[in-house]
Order: structure tokens, then C-alpha cells, then sequence
């Protein structure tokens, strides 16, 4: 059976350790280019310009302390995806401004950010293969979790039923989207968005371009219903996968409404 994680919860660093570990320029790249998109190794070198053994080195220092995992790729089962762990940042980030002195604890609630008033409504596209569980998920959650100041889409290269498990996790969470039809991305092509975000790492590979280039990321999130062979079996890999779309989402939100970091390239 597939797991899709390779790496196991570590022990928080000490403030000073968690500064030592970020004071680094290379690191902080790497911290920086993740916190964007999950991205492989090969993609990492090339944005950073650094030799392979050296970009490792780097990443395997940020997995000891548990701030950077890595995926096996659901397309390519040799590579792997990388990302950073943005909540685990919070809290040391908290933990170290407390450590010097009790005014510099930060109030982190990553859950509680809701974007406020614009102009025009950020939009973004959620993509997976079957716009059947992930894609969905997401679309709704940012829906909810913006009071739908967010324009949200999904879709699928190759769409599938609405699952069961996916109608299951979210009106756990208060939401029901029993009703909402599965799309092709092709319905979308023309349409202007602020981002696509891929979920699935086989569509990212035959991810469309989209009108006037809006910032591309990559999430790689594992298929749930791949892990088990009935829909009982596999709600708990549902539940997984929405908490992790839903803690990604409280730090995409503040992304959307402001503009894109000039550095900040497409990655998908």
C-alpha cells in the first residue's frame, strides 16, 4: 500500500538551533522557494543554481529539524516531492520570540486568517486528476474558510464521480458539497486566474497555460482513495488529506490578497 510520507515527526529545535538553522542563505532560499510550491530536487537546483549534493545537504538539514518533508512522487515513484512544514515554522517562530523575551510571543492562528475587501475577487484553480476528492476539498474550503471573498475552481484532466469520502469529510466540517458537479479542466483554460494549484502530481505534468500567467504552485498530495479498497477503509486517509489542504489553505488566503512577491515564479 501506498503511504506517500517518508519522514517521521522530530523533536522541536532549541530558538537558538531554529535561528542557526535559518541564518544560512542558502537555507533560507530553500525555505522561501518551498513555502511557494512543493518542488523536486532537480527543480530546487536549477532555481537556486547550486550543485545537487549541496542542495541535499541543505534539505537534509532542514528534515533532521523536521521544518522540510519529502513525498514519493504518485507519477514518478524514483522521485520525490519536497515542502515545508509553514505551521511547525509558526510555532518556533512563536517559541523563539517568546524565549527572549515574554512581549515577542507571536499570536500565530493560521486557522482564524480571513482575507478582507478587494477590488475584484482573488481567483484561484484547484486541480487534481478526477476533480473527485482533493480538488474539491479545496475548492470548498477556501470558499468557506474566505466567507467566499475567494473566487474558488476546480476541476480534473480526467474527471471521475464526486467520492463518497470527499462528501463525508467535509460535512464534518459543516460543509456539503453533495450537489457539486465534477469538471474538465478544459472548461477553464480560457479563464483568467490569479493561481492554479496543483494537487496531483500526474496532472501537474500535463497542467495547461492559462491566460496572462497567473503564479503556479505545485501541492503534492497523495490520491486517498488509493489507500484502501473499500470507502470505510479509506476515510481516514480522507481526513488526512483535507486537514492538510486545510492548514495549506490558512496560509495560501493571505497570499491571495496581496500581490505576488516578484520572485515568486511558476513552479508547476
Amino acid at each position: 500500500m501506498y503511504s506517500g510520507c517518508v519522514d517521521q515527526p522530530t523533536p522541536d529545535p532549541t530558538p537558538i538551533e531554529f535561528l542557526q538553522l535559518l541564518a544560512d542563505p542558502l537555507r533560507w532560499r530553500l525555505m522561501q522557494e518551498l513555502a511557494r510550491s512543493d518542488l523536486r530536487v532537480n527543480e530546487l537546483t536549477a532555481l537556486l543554481d547550486k550543485p545537487q549534493n549541496l542542495v541535499s545537504y541543505h534539505l537534509r538539514e532542514l528534515r533532521t529539524a523536521g521544518l522540510v518533508s519529502a513525498r514519493r512522487s504518485s507519477a514518478d515513484g524514483r522521485d520525490s516531492y519536497y515542502r515545508v512544514d509553514l505551521a511547525r515554522c509558526g510555532h518556533l517562530l512563536c517559541a523563539t520570540g517568546a524565549e527572549l523575551h515574554p512581549g515577542l510571543r507571536l499570536g500565530f492562528q493560521p486557522t482564524g486568517i480571513r482575507p478582507g475587501a478587494t477590488g475584484r475577487a482573488p481567483r484561484v484553480l484547484f486541480l487534481c486528476t478526477g476533480n473527485s476528492a482533493r480538488s474539491q476539498i479545496a475548492e470548498a474550503l477556501v470558499q468557506d474558510l474566505s466567507s467566499h471573498t475567494v473566487d474558488a475552481r476546480s476541476a480534473g484532466s480526467h474527471p471521475k464521480v464526486l467520492h463518497p469520502n470527499a462528501v463525508r469529510v467535509m460535512a464534518v466540517r459543516g460543509i456539503d458539497i453533495s450537489d457539486r458537479p465534477t469538471k474538465h479542466l478544459r472548461r477553464f483554460v480560457r479563464m483568467r486566474f490569479d493561481r492554479v494549484i496543483t494537487l496531483c502530481d500526474r496532472v501537474r505534468e500535463v497542467c495547461p497555460e492559462f491566460p496572462r500567467h497567473p503564479v503556479l504552485a505545485h501541492w503534492s498530495i497523495p490520491d486517498p482513495a488509493l489507500e484502501g479498497d473499500s470507502d470505510d477503509a479509506t476515510y481516514p486517509a480522507f481526513e488526512r488529506t483535507a486537514h492538510e489542504i486545510e492548514t495549506r489553505i490558512a496560509f495560501l488566503l493571505p497570499q491571495l490578497i496581496t500581490p505576488a512577491h516578484p520572485e515568486e515564479t511558476s513552479h508547476a
